[in-house]
């Protein structure tokens, strides 16, 4: 593993810095949007830009790489992304914000294609599992890091913006210098879910409710540190103690499900989400510490929701099948992630900021309600006859494809 990492060194390194800026960008965005007043719905329908921004991209970016090649679209979307970034802190105005979000989710939607499908390209069969877990871990500790950087500048100025660019443009230079061979075409398959429903209805509202609490967290989830007393400083560590809770949790849970009916492993971590989300409600600004504790607890447990979802929906269907399956469930998330900020938005402008973490508690007894009512219609699938469970989070459709459960690539070391 540490030949891979060395050998795809560049590769990870953009990912590591673009998604230190990136993650800084969306805390950074909700507060400078509540330092400037605006209303909460406006928020939330500001802060749904973003996931509208990837779910669009999805469907014209494949185009773009395709037309230009991997390198020069990189380019093309990391400039683009530093345009989007640095007006958002010269013109403060929440109809541009919108603008710029779903224009930031296009960018951030476009460079995270040219990467993925970029390791697609270099995996074979033996390696593919491999750099699909370097890749998540690079992911999930750059997210958690991300948060962090708000303690250097202040909210209110211009600077913290300029730092997001200068990491979107610093994320140029590792492609741009790599020696690794671009790939001559990139394949992401159609996003699919038409079949989805019918052959899981569990994975199908898993992925979905995953991508609304998802998408509510990354929104509204510093207004809402901030609305329980936190400074700053607070803030930050509610935020990366829920991102590193989803990141350390994932494989224990996980593993769980991989011995016991998975239906029974959702109703548990819903509850288990449900529960945390309320003790965060109940205890956050009067126990700031048993309140981050409990949102370490939430994050582990909500945000293993899509990927137990995913891993029960791939027990339902045959291996090739997988693919188009994985990426029906990331259509839905990205649907619910787009939801998610304008709803929980809505629900904390009219009953207060604190309604954040009722409103998870509620979506995820509701998840639980589904999940027991799945398990007195169909059989359950023997341990031995389901799949892995992969530690998963929401990213672009190419890194589909190295999941290790989809049907085996063809082994390009071989021709």
């Amino acid at each position: 593993m540490v030949s891979l990492f060395r050998t795809h060194f560049s590769l990870f390194a953009a990912t590591a810095i673009l998604l230190l800026g990136s993650g800084l960008l969306g805390t950074l965005v909700a507060l400078r949007a509540e330092v400037e007043s605006y209303p909460q719905i406006i928020i939330g329908l500001i802060m749904s830009g973003f996931f509208m921004g990837y779910v669009l991209g999805s469907h014209f970016c494949p185009q773009v790489i395709r037309t230009f090649g991997h390198i020069r679209s990189f380019s093309v979307f990391a400039a683009m992304g530093c345009v989007s970034v640095i007006l958002h802190g010269l013109i403060i105005d929440p109809i541009v914000w919108l603008i710029l979000r779903v224009i930031t989710g296009i960018c951030m939607l476009g460079m995270y294609l040219v990467i993925e499908s970029w390791l697609n390209s270099l995996a074979t069969n033996k390696t593919r599992g491999s750099l699909f877990a370097i890749y998540m871990a690079v992911n999930l500790l750059a997210l958690g890091c991300s948060q962090y950087l708000l303690l250097i500048y202040k909210i209110e100025s211009l600077a913290p913006f300029a730092l997001i660019a200068l990491f979107f443009s610093l994320a140029l230079v590792p492609i741009a210098l790599t020696r690794i061979e671009q790939p001559a075409q990139i394949e992401t398959g159609h996003l699919g879910i038409k079949h989805l429903y019918a052959t899981s209805p569990l994975a199908f509202f898993g992925a979905l409710l995953s991508g609304i609490i998802n998408g509510a967290f990354w929104g509204m989830g510093a207004i809402y540190a901030l609305s329980a007393g936190f400074d700053i400083a607070g803030v930050t560590l509610f935020m990366s103690g829920v991102v590193f809770g989803g990141s350390i949790l994932q494989w224990p849970l996980g593993h769980l499900s991989d011995h016991y009916d998975r239906r029974l492993v959702i109703v548990v971590v819903s509850i288990m989400a449900s529960a945390s989300a309320i003790t965060v409600f109940y205890m956050i600004e009067s126990h700031h510490a048993v309140g981050l504790l409990a949102a370490f607890i939430f994050g582990g447990s909500a945000f293993s929701i899509y990927p137990l979802s995913m891993a029960h929906a791939n027990d339902n269907v045959e291996t090739a099948q997988v693919l188009e399956t994985s990426r029906g469930l990331l259509l839905l998330s990205g649907i619910g992630a787009t939801i998610g900020p304008l709803t929980a938005g809505m629900l904390m402008g009219w009953f207060g900021a604190q309604m954040l973490m009722p409103y998870f508690s509620a979506l995820m007894l509701l998840l639980a309600g589904l999940a027991l009512m799945r398990r007195t219609i169909g059989s359950p699938i023997s341990t031995s006859a389901q799949g892995d469970f992969v530690i998963m989070a929401r990213s672009s459709p190419a890194m589909l494809e190295l999941d290790p459960r989809a049907e085996p690539i063809e082994d390009i070391s071989s021709g």
